[in-house]
């Protein structure tokens, strides 16, 4: 969303007003009537020496028109004369090279009036601060996502699809930061957030080597002890606490603590920069007394602003359990997507289809940032001053 606004919108009326009065005053101290020239002063020297000459010689042969005719005859000759000396100078002024520079002034005057009411525009528009409405840009990561898979025995085929799906996102990724999190009975980090996607491929091209011999029954049953030691390696730390297994509330919770900012003790909803989700892939078979129920962490994920989208990993003849419809009302209620296998999508459609809506969302949520844009104006106004500098030494010499 792009947009040109003003800032500060009420220095455009206190500059339109300062406009108006600028342009009264010019017209008042330029009216016509009031700027009439002095001929003795558009005069040059040599001129207003002989116009004086000419004033004298009047004079003395007025004088002797005097004395020498009646009084009316003299008066009326004296008046005649000085018509003449009057249209005459009138003429001279007129047709001399100092009513030429006049003009000239006047259009300077003018012209300078100009300048200078642009001028004012110029520095009226840059005091109200043009601006641009900017989606906001920032350095930091666009997306925070935490994979929160669930390693008990029938999750894992389920594990490597998720894995897999996400190996392909990530080669589009440019500013999202990406981890990954495995649980069963404790939960393991198998790598923090980071954009570093070099180490992110690497990590899941090794999660999928791993679990490469669990995809069925009988490959389980076929692996290799290589294998074996692979996947012993990679769920390592997971299988920490006797007599329980799938402890999803505390696996979620491990989770969350992922993200910076989290806040186990938070009460009310928490602010977060970028926004952050969780991808949990669980059947939802708890097996054992967890510190944190599914409720709890999805509550907790809510005051942390986290987002948590769930996978179901059971088999379709669960899909009507108890635990199924929980695992679907607490991610539902938390504000996430919950999705099955049971409309025949594959897990990589199902990833895809989860991804989609996260960034739909966050282009519906996309912030926006006013950003200032003086340029053209402090041009503008920086060519208007240099054109009136030079315009008013003109007019001066």
């Amino acid at each position: 969303m792009n947009g040109f606004v003003w800032q500060w919108p009420a220095v455009l009326i206190v500059g339109a007003v300062l406009l108006v009065l600028l342009i009264l005053l010019v017209l008042w101290l330029t009216r016509r009537s009031a700027n009439k020239p002095d001929p003795g002063r558009l005069l040059s020297p040599e001129k207003r020496l002989e116009a004086a000459l000419a004033a004298a010689q009047n004079e003395r042969t007025a004088s002797a028109a005097d004395i020498l005719n009646d009084t009316g005859k003299t008066s009326h000759a004296k008046k005649e004369k000085h018509h003449l000396f009057i249209w005459g100078l009138k003429g001279r002024v007129t047709a001399s090279p100092s009513a030429a520079r006049y003009r000239a002034y006047r259009v300077g005057v003018a012209a300078g009036s100009v300048v200078a009411c642009c001028a004012l525009v110029g520095s009226v528009c840059l005091a109200a601060r043009p601006s641009t409405v900017m989606p906001l840009s920032s350095a930091s990561s666009s997306r925070d996502i935490v994979l929160c898979l669930d390693v008990s025995g029938s999750a894992l085929p389920f594990d490597q699809q998720v894995i897999a799906s996400y190996l392909e996102l990530v080669q589009n990724f440019k500013t999202e930061r990406i981890g990954m999190s495995i649980f069963n009975s404790t939960s393991k980090t198998v790598f923090p957030l980071t954009d570093d996607y070099s180490l992110v491929k690497q990590e899941l091209r090794s999660a999928l080597t791993a679990l490469d011999g669990v995809s069925t029954q009988q490959s389980i049953n076929n692996m290799t002890p290589k294998q074996y030691q692979n996947i012993s390696n990679f769920l390592s730390g997971t299988q920490d606490r006797k007599n329980a297994t799938s402890l999803i509330g505390d696996g979620l919770v491990s989770c969350e603590a992922m993200f910076p900012g989290f806040s186990a003790s938070a009460q009310t909803t928490q602010a977060r920069v970028s926004p952050a989700s969780i991808v949990l892939a669980t059947d939802n078979v708890l097996s054992g007394a967890p510190i944190y129920t599914l409720h709890q962490a999805m509550a907790l994920a809510k005051r942390n602003s986290i987002r948590v989208d769930g996978l179901y990993t059971g088999d379709n003849q669960s899909l009507d359990a108890a635990t199924t419809s929980e695992f679907r009302q607490q991610v539902e209620w938390e504000g996430g997507t919950f999705s099955t296998r049971q409309n025949g999508q594959s897990v990589d459609q199902l990833v895809h289809s989860i991804e989609k809506q996260k960034i739909e969302q966050e282009a519906k949520e996309q912030t926006v940032d006013l950003d200032d844009q003086p340029d053209p104006w402090i041009l503008i106004l920086g060519l208007l001053f240099a054109v009136l500098f030079l315009v008013m030494g003109w007019v001066k010499r």
